[in-house]
């Protein structure tokens, strides 16, 4: 089988493709990738090369696909796992293996699978794992999404609190309790938004802080306050006059503090404000991945002694996760389609990934069987006044309150695909 594909062949060196995929084995798995998600993870594994320890030594010679956050459907299953899996079946993957102990994981480890492709190879160890989830939803790119999801799931469950007179922890967030989101208003935030409004742990109070004053002012009208009071959630978007005001902050849980504090970019006085705001048994999971390898903030130690507040970090989540990301997508109870700002084919994937950092907006989503250049959804409008494909797809996104669709999605892929 003819692949295209992304690879990796050192520090800041992508390379778009076409090469012959091996035949696949009795273990293997042989699957055509529709839509990846773009992840500032692959960001940090191209500019980080074989230091990375996810990335291979030998990528000069062996170059690996990147992209983690892919769906697709299956082509051809080998014997082993015929009884399992079927032909057609659309398909999502965890991409935290966890092999035997090894690192490796698609999109960073090996020379045959990964998002930024149009056909891959599926190894034995992913199967053997169970981190090969079939996907019944209506659209590629919520499977593409359900990996970054289960990550915001991942963290939700990783907080913990403690029990007086006791030593054992109680997991997840506080139920009925006070939750604030710093710097949240970004897409991953987004998402942070969406889960804990309707999970079945829901916080009595949500605070979303951001210093852009007009991503908190998309986020509410994307995740209305007036949507959360129905489930019982009072949600407060804090923009950029209140988002580091630690008086205001605290006075919104009656001078409690916040049971559970999420920090959501690697900056200093952030994390520092996160443990301010700490209440009793309060805890704080920084989720931000910094790219410094010695980043570092103080962290009150007289409350970790004397009022048990905690800090946890999470960068990823696991299997059940993604299981449970995949089921609220499917079910309806979350939407993380406000994540996506960004559409592209396959061609634009390279450049796009290397410049990850400086684009701004939320998830780029990349659709390996079309050409087109990495393009925002909010400049749709312009371009359809020459391209019919773009008024088209301004016309659908309008209806859907400016976000990306499934039925932008089909109309993309029936106009636009091979």
């Amino acid at each position: 089988m003819r692949t295209k594909a992304v690879r990796l062949y050192g520090k800041d060196d992508l390379r778009l493709e076409e090469f012959d995929l091996p035949d696949i084995g009795d273990g293997e798995i042989l699957a055509r990738v529709v839509s990846d998600s773009l992840c500032m993870s692959s960001y940090k594994a191209v500019k980080t090369g074989s230091e990375h320890k996810r990335v291979p030594d030998d990528i000069g010679k062996n170059p690996v696909i990147i992209g983690h956050e892919f769906c697709g459907e299956l082509i051809k299953v080998g014997k082993k796992w015929s009884k399992k899996f079927r032909e057609g079946q659309k398909f999502v993957i965890q991409p935290a293996l966890n092999y035997l102990g090894s690192l490796d994981a698609p999109g960073y480890s090996f020379r045959y699978i990964g998002g930024c492709a149009t056909y891959v190879v599926i190894p034995s160890e992913v199967m053997e794992t169970d981190c090969l989830l079939p996907y019944e939803g209506d659209a590629y790119f919520y499977g593409s999404l359900a990996e970054p999801m289960s990550c915001i799931i991942g963290a939700y469950h990783a907080n913990y609190h403690t029990t007086a007179g006791s030593y054992e922890h109680k997991m997840g967030i506080k139920e009925g309790g006070n939750t604030i989101i710093l710097a949240g208003a970004g897409p991953m935030g987004l998402g942070a938004v969406d889960y804990a409004v309707n999970c079945n742990r829901r916080p009595k109070l949500l605070v979303v802080t951001d210093t852009d004053s007009v991503k908190i002012k998309r986020a509410a009208e994307i995740l209305p306050p007036e949507t959360a009071a129905k489930k019982g959630v009072k949600l407060v978007y804090a923009d950029s006059a209140k988002a580091g005001d630690e008086k205001y902050l605290t006075g919104l849980t009656g001078g409690k503090g916040y049971d559970d504090v999420f920090v959501y970019a690697p900056v200093r006085s952030v994390v520092e404000l996160g443990d301010r705001l700490l209440g009793l048994d309060g805890c704080l999971n920084f989720f931000a991945g910094p790219t410094d390898q010695n980043f570092k903030a103080e962290f009150n130690f007289f409350n970790a002694h004397y009022a048990s507040t905690h800090i946890v970090g999470t960068s990823g989540g696991n299997t059940d996760d993604m299981r449970e990301s995949l089921g609220m997508m499917s079910s309806g109870l979350i939407n993380p389609s406000a994540m996506v700002t960004h559409i592209g084919g396959l061609d634009a994937a390279a450049e796009t990934t290397l410049k990850l950092s400086q684009i701004p907006g939320g998830k780029k989503l990349i659709y390996t069987h079309i050409s087109m250049p990495l393009t925002a959804i909010a400049d749709f409008e312009a371009l359809g006044k020459t391209n019919p494909l773009f008024a088209t797809l301004a016309e659908i996104t309008k209806r859907h309150n400016g976000l990306w669709s499934a039925e932008a999605e089909r109309y993309l892929l029936k106009t636009a695909g091979e």
